[in-house]
C-alpha cells in the first residue's frame, strides 16, 4: 500500500460488530456469506495458529447443507481462495474485505472496500480494545458504523 492510501482512508468502511447474543463462530458464516454474495475476497485475520486451525474446520462444518470456500497456510493456490484465514499480515487473495477478530488490528485499513471487526461483547477487556480501535480510526477520518446484536443474533446498526 502506498502512501497515499494510507493518508487516504476514503471509500473504506470500518464496520464494528459487538457480539452479545451468540458467540463469533455462529455469527462469522452469515456475515462471509455477505461478504461473498458481493463477489468480494477476504481476509480473517486470528489472534493464533490453533484459532485459523479451529475456524478453518467451522467453515467446513458449520451448516450440513453448506460450507465456505477457504483456505490457509500451506493449502494450494492461496491467490485463488475467495477466504483467507490468517494469524499473520498475509493477503495472498487480494481481499477486498478484511475480518479482524480476538483484538487483531491492522496498521493501514484503507487498501480495503470494508473492514469487518468483530469483538465480544461479554469481554470487558476486548470492549475496551474495540473502543480504543474506533477512537484511533475516527481520528484518522474513517466512515465507522457500529453493529449490535440483538437477542435474537441479528445485527442492528446502532451508530
Amino acid at each position: 500500500m502506498s502512501a497515499d492510501a494510507e493518508a487516504t482512508p476514503a471509500g473504506v468502511e470500518i464496520a464494528f460488530y459487538h457480539l452479545t447474543a451468540t458467540p463469533l463462530e455462529q455469527a462469522l458464516p452469515a456475515l462471509l456469506e455477505r461478504v461473498l454474495a458481493r463477489d468480494w475476497r477476504a481476509v480473517l485475520r486470528a489472534g493464533s495458529a490453533e484459532r485459523v486451525k479451529a475456524l478453518d474446520s467451522l467453515l467446513w462444518t458449520y451448516d450440513p447443507d453448506s460450507f465456505l470456500p477457504h483456505g490457509s497456510q500451506g493449502d494450494p493456490l492461496p491467490e485463488r481462495q475467495p477466504v483467507w484465514l490468517t494469524a499473520g499480515d498475509d493477503l495472498p487473495n487480494d481481499p477486498q474485505v478484511l475480518v479482524l477478530m480476538d483484538g487483531m488490528d491492522h496498521p493501514d485499513p484503507s487498501g480495503f472496500v470494508r473492514v469487518l471487526d468483530l469483538f465480544d461483547g461479554r469481554d470487558d477487556l476486548a470492549v475496551a480494545a474495540a473502543r480504543d480501535r474506533w477512537r484511533a480510526r475516527k481520528a484518522r477520518g474513517f466512515a465507522l458504523t457500529y453493529w449490535r446484536q440483538r437477542p435474537d443474533g441479528r445485527w442492528e446498526r446502532a451508530a
